[in-house]
């Protein structure tokens, strides 16, 4: 039995993937000159639009000819009060209204396959709202949602998973402090390292000159890096069968160890 259970971790080790990491560049679509530099960017870089921004639907459309995944980049509350620009969702909505700020935000993104939280740091710790947007986000097909983690509060992915969406969380932000190369560079080795430690990672960046800079060298060498860049819903899908095959491999090693387990 011990022999047949190395044999069979053996086997599905052979068919995993080598470390992943995914990128989403937030806050595109109200300058152009950043969003067409963004698109150009090496590889499957994901773009995330803010709805009803002047150049989005434009952008969204040479993204996605050009392969890039698109995503909604939907502004939510936050507890500083800034700002939320158009399309954004607020505690103070009641459910019909923030579904209609949200579909109509949605429509006004072409092939957007997912959403992430632009701000949010009130809102995605507000549960009844994150059931309320979950909720409506599962009767969208086959979107996914992705927690920028703008606060360590957030039920936001809690939220998604209970309502059997693809989710995930971000890892790593590229450009906290923007306009910053050297902290980039920072950033960008603590994607890898990450990614190589545990399998896989996820970044947020911006259309800042800096980023877009660090991005177009690095993006270059990443077959030098031993870790592939996808999108963020092959992400969500290698993410999903690495889970499956480490609960296998644990159930697995359990009934092995019960089995072995001489007779009394």
């Amino acid at each position: 039995m011990l022999g047949l259970l190395l044999l069979w971790l053996g086997t599905a080790h052979a068919h995993e993937t080598r470390p992943f990491i995914s990128i989403i560049i937030d806050d595109l679509g109200n300058r152009q000159d950043e969003g067409v530099r963004t698109v150009a960017l090496p590889g499957a870089v994901t773009l995330a639009f803010l709805p009803h921004t002047p150049h989005a639907r434009a952008l969204a459309l040479q993204g996605h000819e050009a392969g890039k995944e698109i995503m909604l980049h939907l502004p939510m509350e936050a507890t500083e009060g800034n700002a939320l620009g158009p399309g954004g969702i607020k505690a103070g909505m009641d459910r019909d209204t923030m579904r209609t700020t949200f579909v109509t935000a949605l429509e006004s993104v072409p092939h957007a396959r997912g959403v992430n939280n632009h701000m949010g740091s009130l809102l995605t710790a507000h549960v009844q709202h994150m059931e309320w947007f979950m909720a409506e986000l599962a009767t969208r097909g086959e979107l996914y949602f992705v927690d920028s983690r703008t606060t360590t509060q957030t039920v936001a992915q809690r939220a998604a998973l209970a309502h059997e969406l693809p989710a995930t969380r971000r890892d790593v932000f590229l450009d906290t402090i923007p306009d910053d190369e050297a902290y980039v560079e920072e950033q960008w080795d603590r994607l890898l390292a990450l990614a190589r430690q545990r399998g896989h990672a996820l970044a947020i960046g911006h259309p800042y000159a800096a980023t877009l800079s660090v991005l177009e060298r690095r993006l270059a060498e990443m077959p030098e890096t031993g870790v592939e860049l996808v999108s963020v819903s092959e992400y969500l899908k290698r993410k999903k069968e690495a889970n499956r095959l480490w609960q296998a491999s644990s159930s697995h090693s359990q009934t092995a160890a019960r089995n072995s387990k001489p007779s009394p």
